[in-house]
């Protein structure tokens, strides 16, 4: 395998992000101050020391009226800074950052303006608690990382990279035009499952209000005529006493099931899997879906090595960075492959979940040490194949979805007037 795209010679963390040596576990204060402005301002802030909150709080031009240790519940500590910022705040706050370090303003004094210029009260204690670690001597990469999962794994690692390398404002920008990319597709997604999700909910409220509401005053109207009733009338009409008696143990059951699934999704492994490849085999959803992962692993891929870092590192952030386990399993393979000197390309080859295209031109790129180039293009064109398809999918689910709620009011209605049109007949 040819590594001459490959020029340094580290390796970086591409774990959790924890740093047992250079983390220490920080006392929570509480404080009260004025502002500027004179407005008091309270608020919690983590710090080694409490010299260093009234340091920090200093250098911001608050007056401090009182700084108190409080104490941490265990719960509070769990729930701690897991919220990941959003890809549209997370490409604001690179782009900005990058422009301001470009005009010759220092990184921390950088982020100091952002702090300063957010809304958002939880962004701007987020800005600040970085601006205190950056003051404490953490490199930039470092002080992200503390902040838990608010920061992505790859632009930590990424700034890992820039900090060894120098060029700060370059991966700044390439990561903020890849999370731009990953938001588009995201939305895609998103776009593409919101008309069928939606059409599903109102079938579904329909469907409860016709058998609670509707169906019972027809099942009385039945009883009085005493006539005999189809089997699908009969059908719905025990069907709708079932909904009447049991409609809070449904909705209970209901939601105990998506705790469940939710919690077994997250926790266990090969449950997830299992979720995802039948997910990944839905007609249609399935190229969608692969296409939307063979993106953001090329770009990832062509971003990590156009940015000097080895081949073997680049996969195993790639297998620490995706959630997709089919993948996480497929990088396992390529990593062992490495390690045997089997070459790269070996592990994707007549694999369902990587499109034949994508493996000849991962070859193409191993063989000819264009990689980053090749893995570029064939991010470029299955981005493109994915914006398509979900074009055709809104297309196609659109009257599928609407047949499909007319097929179940109709069978509903077909239900209650038969007997009528039969008791009618009757009468004549």
């Amino acid at each position: 395998m040819n590594n001459n795209v490959n020029n340094a010679s580290y390796r970086m963390t591409t774990g959790n992000g924890q740093n047992n040596n250079s983390v220490k576990q920080k006392t929570r204060y509480k404080y009260i101050a004025y502002d500027k402005a004179g407005k008091q301002v309270k608020g919690y802030f983590d710090a080694n020391r409490q010299i260093d909150v009234e340091s920090f709080l200093t250098t911001q031009g608050y007056k401090i009226v009182e700084i108190k240790p409080v104490k941490v519940s265990k719960l509070s500590s769990l729930l701690k800074f897991e919220n990941e910022m959003r890809y549209k705040d997370l490409v604001f706050f690179l782009t900005q950052l990058s422009t301001y370090i470009k005009s010759g303003i220092p990184l921390t004094d950088s982020i100091a303006i952002l702090e300063n210029q957010t809304k958002s009260k939880k962004n701007k204690q987020l800005f600040g608690r970085i601006v205190y670690e950056l003051n404490s001597g953490a490199q930039f990469s470092e002080a992200l990382q503390r902040q838990g999962k608010v920061f992505p794994r790859l632009l930590v690692n990424m700034l890992k990279t820039s900090e060894l390398t120098g060029n700060l404002t370059e991966v700044l920008d390439d990561m903020a035009a890849y999370y731009k990319t990953a938001d588009s597709n995201r939305k895609q997604i998103i776009s593409a499952l919101t008309y069928p999700s939606v059409v599903l909910v109102i079938a579904v409220v329909v469907l409860t209000f016709l058998l609670i509401f509707i169906v019972p005053k027809f099942e009385g109207i039945f009883q009085q005529l005493g006539s005999e009733l189809p089997s699908i009338t009969v059908f719905l009409i025990n069907l709708s006493g079932f909904v009447q008696r049991n409609i809070i143990k449904i909705i209970l059951v209901f939601v105990a099931l998506i705790i469940i699934f939710i919690s077994l999704y997250r926790n266990i492994r090969k449950f997830k899997y299992g979720v995802q490849y039948v997910i990944m085999h839905i007609p249609v959803i399935k190229d969608i879906l692969i296409y939307n992962e063979v993106v953001m692993f090329t770009k990832t891929f062509s971003s990590l090595i156009r940015h000097d870092v080895f081949i073997t590192d680049s996969i195993e952030m790639l297998g620490n960075v995706t959630n997709n386990e089919i993948y996480k399993k497929i990088i396992k393979e390529a990593i062992t492959n490495l390690s045997t000197g089997e070459g790269l390309a070996k592990a994707f080859e007549n694999k369902w979940a990587f499109p034949r295209i994508a493996y000849e031109m991962l070859l193409t790129g191993e063989k000819t040490g264009r990689l980053g180039m090749m893995m570029e293009n064939v991010a470029n064109y299955y981005e493109e194949e994915q914006k398509n398809l979900v074009q055709r999918l809104k297309s196609l689910i659109e009257p599928v979805m609407i047949i499909m709620l007319a097929g179940v009011v109709g069978v509903i209605l077909l239900a209650i007037f038969i007997p009528m049109f039969s008791m009618y007949g009757d009468i004549l």
